[in-house]
């Protein structure tokens, strides 16, 4: 189980270093808070494999700081929108599909890795899988995004898809909030 969290989290951190980059470089919020979900997970899951081997009240406490975590990306999200309706330009249409296609693959190979392992240590493995199928949830509005852009070049679907990204992270941080608070 570790060996599968270790990877998800090397995984992780690589892909975000390539998001992040790009996500500068064609000003796009979408990929932004994407990328910032990479090396969240990369955190969430390192912290796991820390985590694994402590009590239960300690796991408990871990999971309920994973929950916090999951919080950030709301947080770096807001100014960067405020920032893009000032400056309503929109990103790259293409370039942001290509990227987030390149992140889909990464999180669906890291939800496939994990789903196997999501009962166990329910609260902890609960909030890596979580992780990586919001990802993948999130790729498939990014690659939206990126399309629609293409199409109709407004920055408003890039804006909403980062909006919609951290509210998806919020949601998922009150769940493994309340699984760390249910598990025996």
């Amino acid at each position: 189980m570790k060996k599968a969290i270790g990877i998800t989290a090397f995984l992780n951190l690589g892909y975000f270093l390539i998001e992040f980059f790009f996500a500068l470089n064609i000003k796009s919020i979408s990929l932004l808070a994407d990328s910032i979900d990479f090396i969240q997970d990369a955190f969430v899951n390192f912290l796991i494999i820390f985590g694994l081997g402590w009590s239960l009240a300690s796991r408990k406490w871990l999971a309920r700081f994973l929950a916090s975590i999951l919080m950030i990306p709301i947080f770096f999200i807001i100014p960067n929108v405020i920032r893009a309706i000032k400056d309503p330009a929109p990103p790259a249409g293409l370039q942001i599909t290509v990227v987030a296609l390149g992140a889909l693959a990464i999180n669906f190979l890291c939800s496939l890795i994990l789903v196997k392992h999501r009962k166990a240590e329910k609260h902890l493995i609960w909030a890596a899988y979580l992780a990586a199928r919001n990802d993948a949830i999130a790729n498939l509005a990014v690659i939206a995004v990126g399309l629609l852009t293409s199409i109709w070049p407004t920055s408003i679907f890039d804006i909403t898809a980062g909006i919609g990204i951290g509210l998806l992270n919020s949601i998922s941080a009150v769940r493994v909030w309340r699984s760390a608070n249910t598990y025996d």
